[in-house]
């Protein structure tokens, strides 16, 4: 599925981790009035996600927001426990 620039994301829920575990929210709460750079990994800790996937969005993470983007997010068929470990392990955020 393509979305392209200016497309809304259709309604979705995800998990996301905070610093009390766990939390479902929805796509509007994180994409709703703002410019997302949303990508997309086969899965965390995989030699080719790690090495290739990412690496670029994590060097050039200040250079994607100055450009206007609000949020950077990743989507994995992980779940939001392997994926917070990931963002920790990669430096990443959260």
């Amino acid at each position: 599925m393509t979305i392209s620039v200016g497309e809304k994301l259709p309604a979705s829920n995800f998990k996301v981790m905070t610093a009390d575990g766990a939390k479902p929210i929805t796509g509007d709460e994180i994409f709703a009035g703002k410019k997302v750079v949303l990508f997309g990994v086969p899965g965390a800790f995989t030699p080719t996600c790690s090495n290739n996937h990412l690496p670029g969005y994590l060097e050039n993470h200040d250079a994607i927001l100055a450009r206007g983007v609000d949020t950077i997010a990743v989507v994995s068929v992980n779940d939001v426990h392997v994926m917070g470990a990931w963002a920790h392990f990669t430096g990443g955020g959260g």
